[in-house]
């Protein structure tokens, strides 16, 4: 019989865990290992091999516990030592079942962990690959802070784990290093947001990298941390524990060091969210991937150092979305394209993340297999709904440019590209295509 208890965890699409893990080792005299990643909507999506199966997950500043979660019928990974547990995240939901492994053998290009423990989430609903675009099996990340100084590079978009023991800080041109704090196996820099209608206020931000938001404000009046007049509601994400909703609006700016970035973008999440939770203590708020993705960043858990240096992303307005809909992958649909003259019955092409496959018929008609986009949320009074669009609709085209050639993350660029744009968007409705017509306005007036 499965041994159960009970663990509660963060994750804020996606927020930090708990829980001490064992260690990561380079080979022997080397002094880092460099691993590429891919920036999804400001989160870092690295390779991970668990067992020997090839995965990608989410760093995240904060995780200590590694988190499968997304495993479809034909992955095949070997765990071990498994017992049962029920876990609980971000989200107003209920616990749900997982299961505990230890021992299990992990693998970043060189870096090696032979007694790793990780969870299992049981739960299907709990797939952020449908809202990335691409598979993502799982988020990692606290035990590789804690064993390596990790150098984070958004703009070559590279991670370097540093051999702490071979690491040597030097004195390099516009950079800052600044106090991290760590505990309870998650790291907060302290700083200061610029709020709109009160006086500048000192806060305390969890370093988030596994959140694709740029600010997160608890609200606190007491303390000058007030919900500006002007805000609206939003969903901000998805945790264990289902959806996360608050309200977002802008301050006048937020400062980390000497950096300071003007007209911020912050979201004040419902606390309800966090129900069940570890005490926050003297937590503000999370500083998430828009704002981080502006810097390149040197973690050093162990000396509870940070250092910032701003990149080309640094001037960068913040991106709303000015549409106001939530897109998601929904399966593979057929499309049917005249062709001119293409070789070949059936071609595969392995390149494209969820696949295409194509078949010829009589070499003038071609079926291609491709990812279904659909609406998977719209908020109320935004230019979207007001136009007419629901949420369930299936996306076939964004101005003229059918969808199934673009990735999902391309896609929703398109239909948030500029305040005061004009956006023609063709849908599938039961079996119907319509054409929605609305334009791109500002979240809020210039003040």
């Amino acid at each position: 019989m499965l041994r159960k208890n009970i663990i509660f965890f963060a994750l804020l699409f996606f927020a930090p865990l708990f829980i001490w893990s064992q260690g990561y080792r380079l080979p022997d005299g080397e002094k880092f290992q460099k691993i590429k990643f891919e920036l999804i909507n400001n989160l870092i999506i690295i390779p991970v091999e668990i067992n020997g199966t090839e995965l990608t997950f989410i760093l995240d500043s904060g995780v200590s516990k590694p988190i499968l979660f997304n495993l479809s019928e034909s992955d095949s990974i070997p765990i071990n030592n498994v017992s049962e547990v029920t876990i609980r995240g971000l989200g107003g939901g209920e616990p749900m079942k997982a299961l505990s492994s230890k021992n299990n053998a992990f693998k970043l290009g060189g870096a090696r962990n032979y007694s790793q423990d990780l969870y299992v989430v049981l739960d299907r609903g709990i797939n952020f690959s449908t809202t990335l675009g691409i598979p993502v099996h799982g988020i990692m990340g606290y035990d590789l802070f804690r064993d390596f100084i990790v150098e984070v590079n958004y703009s070559s978009k590279k991670i370097k784990l540093h051999n702490p023991e071979l690491y040597k800080y030097r004195n390099k041109r516009k950079t800052q290093t600044i106090p991290l704090i760590v505990e309870k196996r998650k790291a907060y820099v302290e700083g200061t947001v610029l709020m709109k209608d009160t006086a500048n206020v000192p806060v305390k931000l969890l370093v988030d990298t596994g959140s694709s938001d740029a600010l997160w404000l608890f609200p606190a009046p007491e303390k000058g941390l007030e919900i500006p007049e002007k805000n609206y509601e939003d969903h901000l994400g998805r945790g264990l524990s289902g959806d996360i909703f608050g309200k977002r609006s802008k301050i006048n700016g937020v400062r980390i060091g000497d950096f300071e970035l003007e007209e911020a973008k912050v979201a004040f999440p419902y606390l309800e969210s966090f129900q069940g939770l570890e005490s926050m203590g003297d937590r503000n708020g999370s500083l998430g991937g828009e704002v981080l993705k502006r810097f390149n960043m040197v973690f050093d858990y162990a000396r509870g150092l940070v250092t910032l240096k701003k990149n080309g992303n640094f001037k960068d307005s913040f991106q709303y979305n000015l549409a106001g809909i939530d897109l998601q992958h929904n399966g593979l649909r057929y499309i049917a394209e005249s062709i001119a003259d293409v070789n070949g019955i059936v071609k595969e092409d392995k390149a494209d993340t969820f696949g295409n496959v194509q078949i010829l018929l009589e070499n003038k008609t071609r079926l291609s297999l491709v990812p279904e986009i659909v609406v998977s949320g719209i908020r109320a009074g935004s230019p979207a709904a007001e136009a007419g669009l629901r949420e369930g609709d299936v996306i076939l085209a964004v101005n003229g440019k059918r969808v199934h050639k673009y990735k999902l993350q391309e896609i929703l660029k398109m239909i948030n590209e500029r305040e005061g744009k004009r956006i023609k968007v063709l849908i599938e409705r039961y079996n119907r295509d319509l054409l929605f017509t609305f334009v791109l306005k500002k979240m809020f007036d210039d003040d």
